[in-house]
């Protein structure tokens, strides 16, 4: 019932900025930010509840990136800052539309991702 279409992602030097962008339709309760790069696991990196806020950030990009719902289009956003070559990868956005799910990590929609390059 949900989709979700990601946009924003490119290649960008290290230390840089990107901006990912994710497009809801449909009802959500908590959206988030995943990435995975080639031999490794998927992992969660941003997570909001969209109705009160609540945000959650994973260790490794807590103090450089920032996740925002952009209430007034359904939109949420993954603000990116001081970028490393370690942040190479694809970037996924997901969903979930109820909250014991979304309270355990499990996220029942997916975008089709959108790549990230840092360059050293």
């Amino acid at each position: 019932q949900v989709q979700l279409v990601e946009s924003g992602g490119g290649s960008v030097q290290a230390g840089g900025s990107l901006r990912l962008s994710c497009a809801a339709s449909g009802y959500t309760t908590c959206m988030s930010w995943f990435r995975q790069a080639p031999g490794k696991e998927r992992e969660a990196i941003a997570t909001i509840y969209t109705g009160d806020g609540y945000t959650w950030y994973a260790d490794s990009v807590k103090g450089r990136f920032t996740i925002s719902r952009l209430n007034a289009k359904n939109t949420v956003d993954l603000q990116m800052n001081s970028l490393k070559p370690e942040d190479t990868a694809m970037y996924y956005c997901a969903a979930g539309d109820r909250f014991y799910r979304c309270a355990r990590g499990e996220h029942d929609y997916w975008g089709r991702g959108t790549q990230v390059t840092v360059s050293s």
